[in-house]
């Protein structure tokens, strides 16, 4: 299944068109539904199984393994902390069950920055008749084009504002691509500028709606289930890399040499190193995972963050090692191992940022 989501992420990075074919074959696989509760008919999948399904598309094309995880995320935290309106719920899974139904939060905005870092947003819900609507501009939307669902995080206009999560059709009149996406990695993730005009968004359709204060912001220590399933996903990119790296080395015969580079000391030094900082990396995020799953107490939240700092730096080391090692030919694009290169450079970009992350991890060993 993988196979051919593989066969198709060099053009899709080339076009950085939405990859809708590759997440046609993940639904029809049960990948986008994996997650769904129990509770709600699905199959329930926990955190390590959240992560193996990233790492395997991520390997194939991280583009489709971002857009995959903002669902699989949503469609997880659903089932462990029920929040979403029933009867719209009950919607969304039904139909989920017979296309790909695609989901994401929309936080990170122009001023504000990323959510991860504190702050409220400038995003505003203005009551009218039926409900509310919504104007505002989000930024890096995972998936745009494609989402069926935006999860839109607003300050209400009220005399004493509150801060809610407002479900936004994406069929709805108001909504617009206002700036295209157009980066070095992950081309084909979509994650564009969205602008709400006076978006309707029915009585029905808010969550988490609260006061404002820190109860209303991002707490980066909680997100431990969503952490490590997108540690694995760069790690899948980076077994890619590692993949094309063996092929090189068994298929480069030079001249000079008469046997192919991977009977060197040298290549054969370098495969034994990127193997390390793999292998390790994996060890920590999938038996992390497995910890969650368990609810195991003796894995606090900051054990989850410091996993993903160590991965995403050995994801990136490993890659890094590959193109180095084979020089210029690392950096054509004529061969998956330069697209590699620029897809593994997200890896430490999603909130919250090494920086954050260490903040916490370090101001928790710091007191006990």
């Amino acid at each position: 299944m993988t196979g051919r989501i593989a066969d198709l992420a060099a053009e899709y990075d080339r076009t950085a068109a939405f990859p809708a074919e590759s997440l046609r074959i993940a639904h029809e696989a049960g990948l986008l539904t994996a997650t769904i509760g129990e509770q709600y008919g699905g199959g329930g999948a926990g955190v390590e199984e959240s992560a193996r399904i990233l790492h395997s598309l991520g390997r194939a094309d991280p583009s489709v393994a971002l857009i995959a995880a903002t669902t699989l995320a949503g469609h997880a935290r659903q089932a462990v902390q029920p929040h979403w309106p029933e009867e719209l719920y009950a919607r969304v899974v039904k139909e989920s069950f017979e296309r790909p139904v695609l989901l994401n939060h929309a936080r990170v905005e122009p001023d504000l920055g990323s959510p991860a870092r504190g702050g409220l947003p400038a995003t505003r819900a203005r009551r009218t008749a039926d409900g509310w609507a919504i104007s505002g501009t989000k930024r890096f939307v995972t998936g745009a084009e494609g989402l069926d669902w935006f999860l839109v995080w607003a300050t209400t206009d009220e005399d004493e504002p509150r801060v809610g999560t407002f479900v936004v059709s994406g069929e709805s009149p108001g909504i617009e691509i206002t700036g295209r996406w157009d980066q070095l990695g992950l081309r084909a993730s979509g994650s564009h500028d969205v602008t709400f005009r006076d978006v309707e968004v029915p009585h029905g359709q808010v969550i988490g709606i609260g006061p404002h204060g820190p109860a209303a912001e991002q707490d980066n220590r909680a997100g431990a289930a969503l952490h490590l399933p997108l540690a694995a996903l760069y790690l899948g990119v980076a077994r890619a890399a590692q993949a094309f790296f063996h092929t090189f080395a068994h298929t480069r015969v030079p001249a000079n040499l008469g046997h192919p580079v991977a009977r060197t000391e040298r290549f054969r030094r370098t495969a034994g190193e990127i193997e390390v900082l793999l292998a390790a990396a994996e060890q920590l995020v999938f038996d992390g995972a497995a910890k969650l799953d368990a609810g195991d107490s003796s894995y606090p939240p900051e054990q989850a963050l410091g996993t993903r700092v160590l991965a995403d730096r050995h994801g990136v080391r490993a890659v890094e090692l590959a193109v180095r090692l084979l020089g210029n030919p690392g950096l054509s694009r004529g061969n998956p191992l330069e697209r590699h290169f620029r897809d593994i450079q997200c890896a430490p970009v999603h909130a919250p940022q090494e920086d954050i992350s260490l903040l916490a991890i370090g101001t928790k060993a710091l007191n006990p």
